[in-house]
């Protein structure tokens, strides 16, 4: 029932997408926290990285819906929005969850 439920309504999976999202991009958070409360060169270099990323991630997603890459439909375009971010979040996610050294 679940499935086709979400099957019918696309809305629900994209809910869940996002949620899942925000589950990820606040460990993110977590991480670059703690790199942040360190001090030193490594929490400038992250802070400066943290400003940059968010700009050039938002700039693409733009050009992305200027050219049509994101569909023709609401879901569409919310489900490739979703996907966009995800790879950021997880390419950070694996940058600050290595050991250093």
């Amino acid at each position: 029932m679940q499935r086709s439920l979400t099957i019918r309504n696309p809305w629900i999976r994209l809910s869940l997408d996002a949620w899942s999202l925000g589950i990820e991009a606040s460990l993110v958070i977590g991480l670059r926290t703690l790199m942040v409360a360190a001090g030193g060169p490594a929490a400038r270099q992250e802070m400066g990285r943290m400003v940059s990323e968010k700009v050039d991630a938002a700039l693409q997603l733009q050009a992305r819906a200027l050219t049509g890459g994101l569909g023709l439909t609401p879901q569409s375009a919310a489900g490739r929005t979703l996907t966009h971010y995800r790879r950021k979040v997880r390419a950070n996610w694996r940058r600050l969850s290595k050991s250093p050294g």
